[in-house]
Order: structure tokens, then sequence, then C-alpha cells
């Protein structure tokens, strides 16, 4: 069982990060594309998009609880390789506005909203 863990846990991690990595090579492309102040609503729906997609096709939970477990550790995730990588590195100043927690927000929602979901269809 413990096997089983390790395999969610870094399954949750590679996944945390493979859509943070997206959203952060977007943020490149739309650099130079639109203004600054804005790209966050841009990179958004793509991102979006991305969570649904690997929520319903390639995680999968024995638990909701799991769900939002997940949600926490992504957001987490989020948080710390948005300061590390935008904020500290490439010193982002005002980086912090709406669109960005409201990114926060979805990132730590949306797969428990997904989870619920699953697991309600699985009940009915």
């Amino acid at each position: 069982m413990e096997t089983n863990k390790g395999k969610i846990f870094l399954n949750t991690v590679f996944w945390g990060f493979i859509l943070w990595l997206f959203g952060y090579i977007l943020g490149f492309v739309f650099f130079a594309l639109v203004p600054k102040e804005v790209m966050g609503w841009y990179i958004m729906p793509f991102g979006l998009v991305a969570t649904l997609w690997v929520l319903f096709k390639k995680i999968k939970r024995e638990e909701f609880m799991c769900y939002i477990g997940l949600g926490v550790i992504w957001t987490i995730m989020a948080i710390v390789l948005d300061y590390v990588f935008l904020v500290k590195l490439l010193g982002a100043t005002g980086y912090y506005k709406f669109d960005i927690y409201l990114y926060y927000f979805l990132t730590l929602v949306v797969p428990i909203i997904v989870g619920w979901h699953k697991f309600k269809k699985l009940i009915n």
C-alpha cells in the first residue's frame, strides 16, 4: 500500500509541475504579444482547459478527499514555483494582482469540484 501512496504522490507532483510549467511557458509566449498587466487573463483560459483535461483524463483517485489534497498540493506548488521563478528569478515586480489570486483560488478549487463531480457520478 505504501508504494501506491508514493505513486499517487509522485503523480500529483508530476502533473502539478507540468501544469505550472505550461502556464510558465505561455507567460513567455504572451509576454511578446500582450501587455504584461493583462497577461494572466490570457493565460488563464488555456491553463484551465489543460487542468480540466489532466483532472478528467490523467488523474484517478479512490477517495474524494484525495482531490482536496491534490488541490492543496498544486496550490502550494504554484505559489512556491511562482515566487521562486517569477518574483525572485525574473524580478516580476507587481506580479501579485487579482488575476494571480484568482489563479491560486482556481488551482485549489477546480480539483475539488472535479473530484466531487467524479464521486457524485459513482454514488448515483
